[in-house]
């Protein structure tokens, strides 16, 4: 991959989540979990996407259970979840991996754009965030204990 907005995903349901509709928006992918410690994350994921959202601002899911089986449902109890316990309407892709020999190509690109602590490129839990500017290029990573308040400035400096 070249390009940002060259990457796809795969949605719920067998559907294609094409990249290119990305182009000139901010957006801040996660990979998340359900039953998590920091689970609750998803409400002030939600808050971010609700105060941004009209100024192309967006939030991408990525359902995973590789950290201590911590996702186990399957993609309709997921969005069944995030819907009623945390009022989740941002995007959420099928349930992939983010490590290993089946990460999604998503995380794939992320990871090769911005390596974490020590240079250190694997994900290391549930939640960890990269935010990606209007261009395309990944500006940041932050680990699973940096809540979404906490990006809340970045984000509106890149918007």
């Amino acid at each position: 991959m070249t390009s940002f907005y060259e990457l796809k995903a795969e949605l719920p349901g067998g559907k294609t989540y094409d990249f290119e509709q990305l182009k000139g928006k901010v957006v801040l992918i996660v990979n998340v979990a359900s039953k998590c410690g920091f689970t609750p994350q998803y409400t002030g994921l939600q808050k971010l996407y609700d105060k941004y959202k009209d100024q192309g601002f967006l939030i991408l899911g990525f359902p995973c259970n590789q950290f201590g089986g911590q996702e186990p449902g399957d993609d309709a109890a997921i969005k069944e979840f995030c819907t009623l316990n945390h009022g989740v309407t941002f995007p959420l892709m099928k349930k992939s991996d983010v490590n290993g020999d089946n990460t999604n190509e998503v995380f794939k690109y992320l990871k090769s754009q911005k390596s974490g602590l020590l240079g250190l490129t694997r994900i290391k839990w549930n939640f960890e965030k990269f935010l990606v500017d209007r261009s395309g290029k990944v500006v940041g990573r932050w680990a699973s204990t940096t809540s979404p308040d906490a990006l809340d400035e970045e984000i509106a400096k890149l918007l």
